[in-house]
């Protein structure tokens, strides 16, 4: 495997031009990544130099690019997921399709096909394999939300109780108004 830049490259020492073109890419607002694409250099021999170079890279700009970054992988894992999912139908799905079996032997050492009606025990046995080793990639890279609504019914029964005490409450001070008079 060969980079676009040489080993000299990478081993040499950090010119004057190079300091001088990190310190005009950060003045630009460049983010040390950039800076390193840029000028064919690695990251931390860009962090290494900025820092001798009394230059800081804005943390906040490193959060907004690490959100980003994650939330690009998110939809990706999403994407994934998906597409492991229509894997997995369609695996199922040819559980009870026709199918072609295939041989090859007998003393002529001949090739031949047949058409079943539907896959054998044991390829239907391996669909289901394939099937379910996709679905489980699938739930990894994007576990399904379950909203089945606990919290809102802990909360509507709390409601509910604090509604009953309170009603409670007002009785029994009505109560004892009433026991006052006589």
């Amino acid at each position: 495997m060969t980079n676009q830049f040489t080993d000299d490259h990478y081993n040499s020492r950090v010119t004057d031009e190079e300091r001088a073109e990190i310190r005009r890419l950060h003045a630009e607002g460049k983010g040390r990544n950039e800076i390193a694409r840029t000028i064919g250099r690695g990251l931390r021999t860009i962090s290494v130099q900025a820092a001798k170079l009394g230059l800081e890279f804005d943390p906040a700009a490193t959060e907004d690019a690490t959100r980003a970054r994650m939330a690009q992988l998110a939809s990706k894992r999403a994407l994934l997921a998906e597409v492991l999912l229509d894997d997995a139908l369609a695996l199922t799905e040819q559980m009870w399709q026709p199918a072609t079996l295939h041989s090859f032997g007998g003393k002529d050492h001949t090739y031949e096909t047949r058409p079943i009606p539907e896959p054998l025990p044991a390829d239907k046995r391996a669909l289901m394999s394939a099937a379910s080793a996709a679905i489980t990639q699938s739930l990894r890279l994007a576990p399904p939300v379950t909203d089945n609504g606990e919290e809102d019914a802990k909360s509507m029964l709390g409601r509910v109780m604090s509604g009953l005490a309170q009603v409670w409450n007002e009785q029994q001070t009505a109560d004892e108004g009433d026991g006052d008079a006589e």
